[in-house]
């Protein structure tokens, strides 16, 4: 009997053999989504991490191969089974390549697919270093060390690899914790100015009274407390970049000179009267609406305009759920390189199946020696994943970094972060795979079959919830004990 928790995606084309085979695994305990195409499968993928994935091989349109490799990038730690009636050694490598875990031949008895999956659950729970695959995730997911892949992000990648090269001023919003100085820097990392400073300012953690002399600078005796000449940020990032966050919170006296020095590239410190040049470029960033502070009456129209030459929206955590394993792992290896920095051993390359951390070692000799490390890493089980991306994140990603690092702290040493190491309301958010298929595709939807499925999940759910005492279970559903015995012995022969 398999685990109860065990999530399962089985992707055939064959409706007759992919009902058959879900009943069969439903049986032994896999809870078990199904889908009938590729394109349906990486779907399904995007909004839930599945332990489990069975695809065969030769699907239309996304083939099985590309099901896997996606399945793997997204989650590192997913067991991908390929089953295919094209069984040569060619399909088997390939589908190795690409991360599948096994290869079983079509035809099959159950119980051979039931032993492979048995196998390669004790090899997952045996093996903990798959970083290798972590890490290329981070690479190809990511620009200027923002992580992403959802479509909001790879719309915000194009806009900010076609803006970072120019000189305009930019407008970053968005709520608070979306990583608008992580944008910034990216920004300024990825144009011409990046030999140059970069320098931050939040506008709301300075005193209006000093705010200023923060931008501008001032000279000796310019104020009480002014005991010598002082350069201010504007002069500090010049050939570079000045990132200010937190623009709306600038009184109207200083909105106006800060609009001068934006239109004239110039400025006088505080106390002084001599004019200073400079050449910056200037990214403002803020969590609230200066449209709408600009029509109230609170923010000049005319620094809004000067400001907003280029808008840059960035999306909440909630907008894009599939990019929460990317940035989980990301942190956590991050987190990992902060805890660990252990001595170093070179290894060999282990082969598409060895889930090692192989990192270049920077000080590689003259000679281009490459080396490589390897450590222990850290990753979340799947049980955490659901949890993580079933919670909307309020705070954004700075308070998913947050809840990482606690869970790490926690962890005591554990390679692997579970649900406990979590904070408390992100323990108790609620998994759900329901949440995909609420979407209505274009070529309609089954009904029947879908309230089938919504009706076999909460039986399921409230079924583990009692430890399988239909009793209880019934009353949880608010349902009579024989009523929920039908129900389940009607479930079991429906598709």
């Amino acid at each position: 009997m398999a685990d109860p928790q065990k999530h399962l995606l089985l992707v055939e084309d064959e409706a007759p053999l992919r009902h058959a085979v879900a009943e069969q695994l439903a049986d032994r305990g896999y809870r078990v989504e199904q889908a009938d195409s590729g394109e349906a499968a990486i779907a399904k993928l995007a909004d839930f991490a599945f332990d489990i994935i069975i695809t065969d091989l030769r699907l239309p349109g996304v083939d099985g191969s590309a099901v896997v490799e996606e399945a793997v990038e997204r989650y590192p730690h997913i067991i991908a089974i390929v089953v295919t009636g094209f069984g040569t050694v060619k399909d088997a490598v390939e589908a190795i390549k690409r991360g599948a875990w096994d290869f079983v031949s079509k035809p099959f008895q159950i119980d051979e697919l039931l032993h492979v999956l048995d196998s390669a659950i004790e090899q997952r729970r045996l093996r903990s270093e798959n970083a290798y695959l972590r890490a290329q995730l981070e690479e190809r997911y990511r620009f200027e060390g923002i992580v992403g892949k959802s479509r909001p992000m790879k719309l915000l990648f194009q806009l900010l690899e076609t803006v970072a090269p120019t000189g305009s001023t930019i407008l970053i919003t968005g709520e608070t914790g979306t990583g608008k100085e992580v944008v910034s820097r990216a920004i300024h990392q990825a144009s011409p100015r990046r030999m140059h400073r970069f320098v931050a300012l939040n506008c709301s953690a300075i005193p209006e009274t000093l705010l200023e002399a923060e931008l501008f600078g001032h000279v000796r005796g310019a104020f009480t407390g002014a005991v010598g000449n002082r350069q201010g940020r504007f002069e500090q990032a010049n050939k570079g970049t000045l990132f200010l966050d937190e623009v709306g919170t600038m009184s109207p006296a200083l909105q106006m000179k800060l609009l001068r020095a934006l239109q004239e590239r110039e400025f006088e410190r505080v106390g002084d009267v001599h004019t200073i040049k400079v050449d910056v470029r200037v990214i403002a960033a803020t969590n609230t609406d200066l449209g709408r502070m600009v029509a109230a009456g609170q923010f000049r129209e005319d620094l809004f305009y000067r400001l907003n030459v280029i808008p840059v929206q960035l999306p909440p955590l909630r907008e894009r759920k599939e990019d929460i394993p990317l940035l989980v792992q990301h942190f956590l290896d991050r987190f990992q390189r902060q805890r660990y920095n252990g001595p170093e051993r070179r290894v060999s390359d282990r082969g598409v199946n060895a889930r090692t951390t192989l990192a270049a070692d920077r000080n590689a000799s003259a000679s281009g020696e490459r080396k490589f490390t390897e450590r222990a890493s850290f990753s979340a089980s799947q049980e955490a994943m659901r949890r993580l991306m079933a919670y909307p994140w309020p705070g954004n990603v700075r308070q998913l970094e947050n809840a990482i690092e606690r869970a790490v702290a926690f962890s005591a040493g554990r390679p692997q972060i579970d649900v406990g190491d979590l904070p408390v309301e992100v323990q108790q958010a609620e998994e759900s795979a329901l949440s995909a298929a609420i979407a209505l595709p274009e070529d309609g939807v089954d009904l029947d079959a879908f309230i089938a499925n919504i009706e076999r999940e909460l039986i399921q759910r409230s079924l583990e919830r009692t430890g399988g005492n239909k009793g209880q279970a019934a009353r949880l559903l608010n349902l009579k004990r024989t009523t929920l015995v039908e129900k389940l012995k009607r479930l079991d022969k429906s598709p």
